[in-house]
């Protein structure tokens, strides 16, 4: 029995209380209210992929659309026909493509625009930086040792600056929509902590000591720990290094001016990703620890009072014939018997194996919505191949948007 199996084989099986409602993706997209969509999932579920196919659909429907990844991956830009992703966003062309065969009603384009780029944290920073204070006290904070570090290496930097990021492009009023590909894994909802992080950061005791010349004068640090001062400063020196405690003392005194604007522009941001015109969609496969990680960030993201759209499962196995597995090998033993049979048999082989996956699916999604019933799903067949250019993201918007055949057979009769 594999893992898989055992996790399924747990606890009592009861049915599942509801059919699943369907996540109308198309609806969301288009709405004017829509502003920012934000995918999180943990990796190797296809968010980034999502992130694209929702991009795409959207510019194919008439919206300027502007689609942010944080993961370093560069399948993006790749797939989006790109040669690189920078910090600043690139127009993506062909949006359309050959539309042969597609159906008009269901995947009609009104030309709207397509942009993709990639988060550089050091460069937003940076950024940052110049934007909100004099050219001279810019220079050196940008070339402060300390600085170069924590802009790259800090714990909660990228999160900060993707928070920062998002802030920049909404500020600037050209899109309808922004997409957010968030890091995989839990990682990808701790943006949400960032201006609680950043600002425990910069009001620790560390840095309103680091700071307090600036604030206080040329003595006032000494005057601020009294005649502990020598202490600290050794015991400092002792951890940090002489070097670095100065370097880490000159880049707050610069920095002090904008300690302020960091903690208002995340807070906005935060306050952004609560309206109503924000949308979080959590992408999972139906795989018992990606599920896991789904019920994670519904539950956060619950707890948060974020607005939840649904869950997009991806790489689902539909059953394509009504025979049940174990007819459908019963047939295969029997064509076997025969002299002409090899690929008949083989073929019932495979579509016994199909419904057995698809069981198993629907098992553990079922197992999902009983724990989250007020959770709007979309489920996406699974493609051959990899994803890897315009076409193909096309593919997986159709997919995305085409609804069930039959939803409220979703999750009828199965046991969980």
């Amino acid at each position: 029995m594999s893992q898989e199996d055992r996790d399924l084989s747990v606890g009592p099986t009861v049915p599942s209380r509801q059919p699943t409602r369907w996540l109308d993706l198309d609806a969301m997209l288009t709405s004017p209210s829509t502003k920012v969509v934000v995918c999180c999932g943990s990796g190797g579920v296809g968010k980034t992929t999502t992130a694209a196919a929702l991009a795409v659909r959207a510019a194919q429907r008439g919206r300027r659309t502007v689609v942010l990844t944080i993961d370093p991956a560069r399948r993006l830009a790749e797939a989006l026909g790109l040669t690189t992703l920078s910090n600043e966003p690139k127009r993506v062309g062909d949006i359309d493509g050959d539309r042969d065969g597609v159906a008009a009603n269901s995947f009609e384009s009104t030309a709207g625009e397509l942009y993709a780029m990639m988060l550089d944290m050091r460069r937003t920073f940076d950024e940052m930086v110049y934007n909100h204070s004099t050219p001279d006290r810019a220079e050196k904070i940008i070339t402060n040792p300390f600085y170069q570090t924590i802009s790259s290496s800090f714990s909660g930097t990228q999160e900060y600056m993707a928070m920062e990021k998002l802030g920049q492009l909404t500020a600037t009023g050209k899109w309808d929509l922004i997409i957010v590909d968030t890091p995989p894994s839990r990682s990808a909802l701790d943006f949400l902590d960032a201006p609680q992080r950043m600002s425990s950061f910069l009001d620790g005791k560390m840095i309103r000591l680091l700071s307090a010349p600036a604030r206080f004068g040329g003595r006032g640090l000494r005057r601020l720990v009294g005649v502990g001062f020598g202490l600290f400063a050794k015991a400092v020196s002792t951890i940090l290094g002489g070097q670095l405690l100065a370097d880490a003392s000159a880049f707050v005194q610069a920095f002090d001016t904008m300690f302020g604007g960091f903690q208002e522009r995340a807070t906005a941001t935060y306050k952004l990703l609560r309206s109503p015109g924000t949308a979080f969609i959590v992408v999972a496969a139906p795989e018992p620890d990606a599920l896991r990680e789904a019920a994670y960030f519904v539950d956060r993201l619950a707890a948060d009072s974020m607005p939840l759209a649904g869950l997009i499962l991806n790489r689902v196995h539909p059953v394509l014939a009504d025979l049940p597995a174990g007819r459908a090998r019963e047939l295969a033993d029997l064509v076997d018997q025969t002299s002409a049979g090899q690929l008949t048999s083989a073929v019932l082989r495979l579509h016994a194996d199909r419904v057995d996956r698809s069981g198993r699916e629907q098992r553990l999604l079922a197992r999902f919505t009983n724990a989250h019933p007020d959770v709007s799903v979309t489920k996406v067949p699974a493609v051959a191949g990899d994803i890897t250019d315009l076409a193909g993201l096309r593919e997986i918007a159709r997919r995305l948007i085409q609804p069930p055949l039959a939803p409220a057979e979703d999750t009828r009769d199965v046991l969980v």
